[in-house]
């Protein structure tokens, strides 16, 4: 291996400082995991707002149908809201067992309506109205808050979310397969860097790689005999399942796709096939957890809704208001919580888009204080100059 070829098999490596601890297993059974849909996803159409006929007229084409015997129609969850049918077979069932939820009306008060400027001001949930700190991210926060944490980024990078303070390996699960550098080229790399100051880094890095293969070996042969036979998230959450089982407990993992402007469909089409794959690989996470599943929490955001009325190209554009999802064994499931109001065009944020009610900082404060009996205090270290509000999830 020449020099260059080394330094980008060392890119691809995930590292770690948590020396010592790094594979010990979390001393709270609490396990977090955060998925974020990059790109915005169109949340009008996840959970349906089936008693209002403003819906319906400002959606003629992509509009998802009334509960009814249609297979195609929306599924019911209460007076006023429905579920994408697609998720008939996967979150569907968890929610009608109390084991998810949604909050409508969700997001964060940044109105750039930029895919970028919004992801980032979710993913660092610092405030507004402040300059920013790019070095640190609210999962880093939390994670240096708690006595015993373990954070993993399930992405090819670290994300603004868990940049920080705290060391935070990242290894992407989506394609595991042949390791870029074999067991020899590792021993290599690790006699180059021995008695230098990147020593105890490389082979850190190393063990990790090392691990993650070896506990995924057994899937993957699996997998080769057609044991496993979906694709896309669903395999990628399994994985993530298997390695939060033990090791973290604290993980995040994005999924991108769901910027809709052109052909977004309703009941069937572009964004019920997304929905369908999101579904039915959150399903597999909780189904691998096991026992697990009753200590675990798993939160869906995006950095913004879309456009409530349908665009030209049938499709939705850059919004406001979102919809997020919590699902875990223990939670108040089963219900539509924070804060609502009437789905009318008198009630759209600048007459386009969902409001923001339900502030995800406040939101994520009181579920991080439910979680780990976090005080006042720590919750401001997480998401300062927010007030945690208490939606009853837990």
């Amino acid at each position: 291996m020449n020099r260059r070829q080394l330094l980008k098999s060392i890119a691809t490596l995930p590292l770690s400082y948590m020396a010592g601890n790094l594979w010990a297993a979390p001393a709270s059974k609490t396990r977090l995991l955060v998925v974020f849909l990059r790109g915005g996803y169109d949340a009008a159409n996840l959970l349906i707002p089936t008693s209002s006929q403003f819906y319906y007229e400002a959606r003629p084409n992509i509009a998802v149908p009334r509960p009814s015997n249609d297979l195609n129609s929306a599924l019911a969850l209460n007076a006023d809201w429905g579920l994408h049918p697609t998720l008939r077979e996967s979150i569907y069932p968890l929610f009608t067992s109390g084991q998810a939820a949604f909050i409508p009306f969700a997001g964060t008060d940044d109105t750039s309506r930029s895919h970028f400027e919004t992801q980032d001001s979710i993913e660092l949930g610092q405030p507004l109205d402040r300059s920013r700190d790019y070095r640190s991210g609210f999962l880093n926060r939390l994670a240096a808050t708690l006595t015993a944490s373990y954070p993993m980024s399930f992405t090819d990078q670290l994300p603004l979310v868990m940049q920080g303070a705290i060391q935070v390996p990242n290894t992407a699960l989506r394609n595991v397969g042949k390791p870029a550098i074999d067991t020899r080229q590792g021993n290599l790399i690790g006699a180059m860097y021995q008695h230098t100051p990147l020593a105890s880094q490389v082979n850190e890095g190393l063990i990790v790689r090392d691990d993650v293969m070896r506990e995924l070996a057994g899937e993957m042969d699996a997998a080769s005999r057609n044991a496993i036979t979906a694709k896309g998230f669903e395999l990628e959450a399994r994985r993530i399942a298997k390695l939060m089982k033990e090791k973290y407990n604290i993980g995040f993992v994005d999924v991108g796709g769901w910027d809709t402007h052109v052909g977004e469909g309703g009941a069937t089409g572009y964004l019920a096939g997304r929905l369908d794959e999101l579904g039915r690989g959150l399903a597999a996470f909780a189904q691998e957890m096991g026992s697990e599943w009753r200590d675990t929490v798993t939160i869906v955001v995006s950095e913004f809704g879309r456009t409530f009325r349908e665009n030209g190209n049938r499709g939705t554009d850059h919004g406001h208001g979102s919809v997020y999802w919590i699902l875990g064994g223990s939670i108040h499931g089963g219900q539509i919580l924070g804060e609502q109001i009437r789905v009318e065009q008198a009630n759209l944020f600048q007459n386009r888009d969902y409001p923001v009610l339900n502030e995800y900082r406040s939101i994520f404060g009181g579920l991080f204080a439910r979680m780990y009996g976090l005080n006042t205090g720590q919750i401001d270290r997480i998401f300062s100059g927010a007030k945690a509000k208490d939606i009853g999830i837990l």
